[in-house]
């Protein structure tokens, strides 16, 4: 079993639910989280996505870790593409001088997924090419080594501590492993893909002044309940966002299991949905249990991130304290 466990919280939208409770609603899953003893609180950036209220990553981070207390507070990730370096690394010298040792940087490679919010953010496709180079410039910033500006330095950022990680996409295993910093990979509906980029990163791992040894986070959906029926019910809302998505080019807001149980769906709408449910660790907490212990042995993960998002926020606060009583957390 894997014993640290940690929350990413995309901040999605509800139908009849305007998107700033959704910010909020975060900031009060990450009070919970802490309460139950997860390790982190993870937030995500998305630009011009109906469904996700979280644009601006390191914002909410300073919201969630300002309400908390003893959690770790990160982004899951930044998408450094998006971003100048720089600027950057002036956010998270700002996150950990306000709450110094509970900041996590995590980066991603990803660019807006539409010509006109790549337009808009002043970017193209070929930027998720230069992660590395930015990665690099970045990390500059942050202990001071960077050389290109020499006049100029990142403060507060500069000398300070602020762990690094990868989100891995593409190529982004050999990225976290030439960098020496740890891997967060996903998901786990794709084991032999995942089982492959943990291999792949331990194998290229390089000892740097952050890390000298591989750390890996694996990230996937966990829905936990007192049945499998109830269960498949939280996967319901986000397997029918993501059929619509591939179908109609836009990722709604999350609607009820119910209303989507009800649905007369194309047969094209139906086979995305059922291929969406499919996969996923979901089940009653002895189930669940069995399924996690069989991640943990076959790709000796460090931490389990787990990104589960639903419709019923009961249903999901209760998901994440029947998953906190698996793993044992305090």
């Amino acid at each position: 079993m894997i014993t640290r466990i940690s929350i990413l919280d995309r901040s999605r939208t509800r139908e009849g639910h305007p998107a700033p409770e959704a910010l909020r609603d975060t900031v009060e899953l990450a009070r919970a989280a802490e309460e139950l003893g997860y390790h982190r609180f993870w937030v995500s950036e998305h630009h011009s996505v109906p469904g996700v209220a979280g644009s601006a990553p390191t914002v909410l981070a300073a919201a969630v870790a300002a309400a908390t207390r003893r959690i770790r507070v990160g982004t899951g990730g930044v998408m450094l593409p998006n971003h100048q370096p720089l600027v950057v690394a002036e956010q998270f010298g700002v996150l950990e001088a306000l709450f110094p040792g509970r900041i996590d940087m995590g980066l991603g490679r990803s660019v807006g997924f539409t010509g006109g919010i790549r337009r808009a953010l002043g970017r193209d496709t070929g930027d998720a090419d230069r992660f590395e180079e930015q990665l690099t410039e970045l990390l500059g910033w942050m202990d001071g080594t960077q050389r290109a500006h020499p006049e100029v330095h990142a403060r507060p950022a500069e000398g300070l501590r602020v762990p690094a990680y990868v989100l891995a996409t593409g190529e982004g295993a050999g990225i976290a492993a030439r960098a020496g910093l740890p891997l967060v990979v996903g998901d786990l509906r794709a084991r032999d893909r995942l089982k492959e980029a943990v291999e792949r990163y331990r194998a290229e791992f390089r000892p740097s002044t952050r890390r000298s040894t591989p750390y890996v986070v694996v990230s996937g959906t966990v829905a936990v309940a007192a049945t499998e029926e109830e269960a498949r019910r939280i996967l319901v809302p986000e397997a029918w966002s993501l059929a619509r998505s591939r179908t109609r080019g836009a990722f709604p807001p999350l609607r009820p299991a119910a209303a989507i149980e009800a649905l007369e769906m194309t047969p094209k709408e139906r086979e995305l949905y059922e291929g969406a449910l499919a996969g996923h660790v979901a089940g009653t907490e002895e189930q669940v249990a069995a399924e996690l212990a069989r991640i943990a042995e076959s790709t000796g993960a460090d931490e389990l991130l787990v990104t589960t998002s639903t419709y019923d926020r009961t249903a999901l606060l209760d998901c994440f304290t029947r998953l906190a009583r698996i793993a044992g957390l305090s």
